[in-house]
């Protein structure tokens, strides 16, 4: 086949996917590793990452981060200070991205975006995982509640200044499911470490 129309089919097999592959996936899918660099080269494909490919045309994503792991680690759960970000319960700035992975897994190879890992048991990594779609992508992120118990649970690592103004943010934000709250509490053994600081922040 000339080298025009494989790489017209190679941009073709990257639209049916949704404009972003990893290098094994377009191989697998019929498209040659000299043809990315080619398409790469003449800035019709941009690197996300090592190994992540995306059609240049398409609009930026608009959490780019999120978007490279959901893609290079399908595993992962966004969470902790991640997850707090992004449903607005916390003013901390990120500067890593928190993701969960199961129990024993090996520690991805991964250059960028930098990375903060938690491995969690079975019952952990499955409670409370919701999926937001981001930019065509689906992206596992742990709900607000169960991002909450994380962070109790986390407190040592993470500060009571951050456990303390999410939750008080969480409440404010009035969108609050306490029932679903406390039964993670209970789920999770931090009930008793959870329920004071709600009672004095709902007394507030």
């Amino acid at each position: 086949m000339p080298q025009v129309d494989r790489l017209k089919k190679a941009i073709q097999i990257f639209q049916k996917a949704g404009g972003t592959l990893r290098m094994s996936e377009a191989v697998r899918l019929g498209v040659h590793r000299r043809d990315l660099y080619r398409l790469r080269d003449e800035g019709k494909l941009e690197v996300l990452s090592r190994g992540l490919y995306r059609l240049a045309d398409l609009p930026t994503p608009s959490l780019p981060d999120f978007f490279t792991i959901a893609k290079k680690i399908p595993d992962g759960v966004i969470c902790l200070i991640s997850a707090l970000a992004f449903h607005e319960m916390t003013t901390q700035i990120p500067h890593f991205v928190y993701l969960a992975l199961p129990h024993k897994s090996r520690k991805p190879s991964i250059k960028y975006p930098p990375m903060r890992f938690f491995w969690y048991g079975e019952k952990s990594l499955k409670t409370g995982v919701e999926e937001h779609m981001i930019d065509g992508c689906p992206v596992k992120i742990f709900d607000r509640e169960k991002t909450l118990i994380d962070v109790v649970r986390y407190r040592n690592k993470l500060g009571m200044d951050i456990v303390i103004e999410a939750l008080r943010m969480y409440w404010q934000s009035r969108a609050t499911d306490l029932t679903k709250l406390y039964n993670y509490a209970v789920l999770f053994r931090v009930e008793q470490v959870l329920r004071p600081i709600m009672e004095t922040i709902i007394s507030e």
